[in-house]
């Protein structure tokens, strides 16, 4: 694996319902990974890739983004397609390492996170049974480089932000319901009375019923 990452692997031979969950600016390969044991009751499979770009945090400290920030500017294309490669990348090698349920596989972003897990999901929906963008968005320019597949038709997505978020305005949320119902996934759109951040006892709740309830409910074989 070319991306350092945490995982949490539950016991059994698998497949197992997995979950890809990716950091936002500034954290690490640890920073979801605390997830693992409330999703699917702890028998999913999470993978927390790191992205692989440095973040000075300062006082000598580092960490990990996807692809450097521009002040608000548009995605400089080349960074944000290296930080593309490097997860497709993973990926490629988790699916090929580990027991994954491939009906059951979903990406979960947070922050930056989400902006990865937009391209990933959204640019090859064939793959993946379901997206979570929580605190994100979805930039206007990558949101018009994506061309509608049917595969995109009843796509679960979740869409999770705080109306009191102080680093992504709530607004550039409800700009991404839009551009994601032009696509035609199956959206669930939730905001909060928070900030930046996953609330257990309302955020967190949610998300967990939207992953039994849409995404890791039995496949019923016709």
């Amino acid at each position: 694996m070319e991306l350092l990452y945490t995982a949490h692997v539950p016991a059994g031979p698998g497949p197992f319902p997995t979950v890809l969950a990716l950091h936002g600016w500034g954290a690490s390969a640890h920073d979801l990974l605390g997830l693992a044991p409330v999703l699917h009751g702890g028998e999913a499979l999470v993978l927390c890739p790191q992205g692989p770009t440095l973040v000075d945090l300062g006082q000598g400290f580092q960490g990990n983004g996807w692809f450097p920030l521009t002040a608000g500017g548009p995605l400089d294309p080349f960074e944000f397609r290296k930080g593309v490669a490097a997860l497709r990348g993973f990926v490629e090698q988790a699916l090929a390492l580990y027991p994954v349920d491939r009906r059951k596989l979903v990406a979960l972003g947070f922050s930056q996170g989400g902006v990865m897990a937009y391209d990933l999901v959204l640019r090859e929906p064939k793959l993946f049974a379901g997206l979570a963008a929580l605190s994100s968005w979805l930039p206007p320019g990558l949101a018009a480089s994506i061309a509608r597949q049917p595969e995109h038709e009843g796509l679960p997505v979740l869409v999770q932000h705080g109306t009191e978020d102080p680093m992504i305005p709530v607004a550039n949320a409800r700009e991404s319901r839009e551009a994601l119902l032009g696509l035609g996934v199956n959206l669930t759109y939730r905001e909060y009375e928070m900030g930046h951040e996953v609330r257990p006892d309302t955020s967190l709740r949610d998300l967990v019923q939207w992953l039994e309830e849409r995404v890791f409910q039995p496949i019923q074989l016709v």
